[in-house]
């Protein structure tokens, strides 16, 4: 069975003013979609056609010769945890289990934020921040083109896309403000927080 688009879980505009309904429809419709499309044409009549799609990035990430499944399987799943890691009026501080984890590893809120806001500009060209969970212990992480931490073991839980196109539009080559938009109008903690409530059952 083919591999399909997931649905936005807002409407292309509901980011706005934040994230342009412009830069939805481009990064959504046009760049994410041709990820999918390539997946499948990529796949399409072997083995891996059949497999989902975690099961095809961690067999592919090691493999040169399938280098071209791996990049266009990862963006489809990075891209797909990037749309759920923001949410319209996000931002602000995470609340409850998470916040108490952030606190225990990273200090406090405001120490997290500074070293994921790191990360994120400090990535030279294209890539993504994230913060995962690893071992029990909370991480910031960056991972460069289509590089997924899920292929190290760990488990995501937040990410922001860092690729030029996800902000050129509306941010040029500030990529700073870009990053800081994110962290305090945009990143949704409540999807965090299931991710953490997850990986803490495992």
């Amino acid at each position: 069975m083919a591999f399909e688009l997931p649905p936005l879980p807002y409407s292309k505009s509901a980011l706005e003013p934040h994230m342009s309904t412009r830069t939805l429809e481009f990064h959504y419709s046009k760049h994410h979609q041709a990820y999918v499309t390539n997946l499948n044409n990529l796949v399409l009549g072997t083995p891996l056609a059949a497999k989902p799609l975690e099961t095809i990035i961690r067999e592919t990430a090691k493999d040169e010769s399938a280098a071209g499944i791996f990049n266009n399987a990862a963006q489809v799943w990075n891209h797909t945890f990037f749309w759920n890691s923001m949410k319209p009026a996000g931002g602000g501080a995470p609340t409850g289990e998470l916040a108490h984890q952030i606190n225990h590893d990273f200090g406090s809120v405001d120490k997290f934020k500074e070293r994921f806001r790191q990360a994120a500009v400090g990535q030279f060209g294209s890539g993504w921040a994230w913060l995962v969970a690893d071992k029990g212990e909370l991480k910031v992480v960056r991972t460069a083109n289509a590089a997924t931490p899920i292929t190290q073991g760990q488990i995501p839980l937040l990410t922001c896309d860092v690729w030029e196109h996800a902000y050129y539009l509306d941010y040029q080559n500030r990529r700073p403000d870009f990053v800081h938009t994110f962290l305090e109008q945009l990143v949704n903690w409540d999807f965090a927080a299931t991710n953490l409530a997850h990986a803490k059952s495992k």
